[in-house]
């Protein structure tokens, strides 16, 4: 009857002690309370705690990729946007992440609303579309700086699209049309403006000589009679007459 009960107690100690067998893995980290009171913190490998007595709180040490959803926001000219973001973040101590807030997530991306709201809202649209990481980085300091306390780090924030109102679209796109018809403008007078330049100099290299005005009329002439089904009429200057019997003659 004796050995019965020893090798109860026997079974009993041995489950009690496997019972208690805890793995961790590379990127987990094991929060301990022993009778409901933080007693450490486990590397990861195999570990033991004593049940009943102990429980342990597993906490994931890897970068957590968090969206905010899509949100209005009211820039500070009375712009109203759609944005929504994305956070980086990681636990750097469990302990802390585990004792100080309840959901740790949560309170991540609540403040990460909050302060996108305040950073956006102390902006000009421009700035909001043109300085897209600098508003992002300014969200991350204010994020980082409130979390900190719960062990939590803030990697990067990124706005991921901002949306604007049907009008507001409709306004740059025709800002944009103009723009582009002004530098069209602007490159076509430019050409022009070149053209005459370089016209004025022909008609001034060609002045000095009249021989190379004539030859230059002919070649037109030749040019103006390529379609055979045209006639052409010309009414030659005496100048021009005289000209060519010299070239024939030389």
């Amino acid at each position: 009857m004796g050995w019965v009960w020893l090798f109860t107690i026997l079974v009993f100690v041995f489950v009690y002690l496997v019972s208690g067998i805890r793995l961790l893995y590379e990127y987990q980290r094991g929060v301990v309370f022993t009778l409901g009171r933080y007693s450490g913190t486990r590397s990861p490998g195999l570990t033991w705690i004593a049940p009943i007595f102990q429980n342990m709180r597993v906490v994931d040490m890897r970068i957590t990729t968090a969206d905010i959803p899509k949100q209005e926001v009211i820039t500070r000219d009375n712009i109203t946007i759609l944005a929504n973001t994305v956070v980086y973040y990681r636990v750097e101590r469990p302990q802390d992440a585990i004792i100080k807030i309840q959901d740790y997530g949560y309170a991540v991306r609540q403040y990460t609303q909050t302060a996108l709201r305040d950073v956006v809202g102390n902006a000009e649209m421009d700035s909001v579309l043109s300085e897209r990481q600098k508003i992002a980085d300014s969200i991350r300091e204010i994020v980082d700086a409130e979390t900190s306390g719960w062990g939590i780090d803030i990697i990067s924030i990124k706005i991921q699209e901002i949306e604007l109102p049907a009008e507001m679209k409709r306004a740059m796109a025709k800002q944009a049309e103009a723009e582009r018809e002004r530098r069209a403008v602007i490159i076509a007078s430019q050409g022009e403006l070149s053209a005459s330049e370089n016209l004025q100099k022909a008609a001034e290299m060609l002045g000095q000589s009249d021989g190379a005005l004539h030859l230059r009329t002919l070649q037109t002439i030749r040019d103006i009679a390529a379609d055979p089904s045209e006639k052409i009429i010309i009414f030659m200057p005496n100048s021009m007459q005289e000209t060519l019997g010299k070239i024939v003659k030389g």
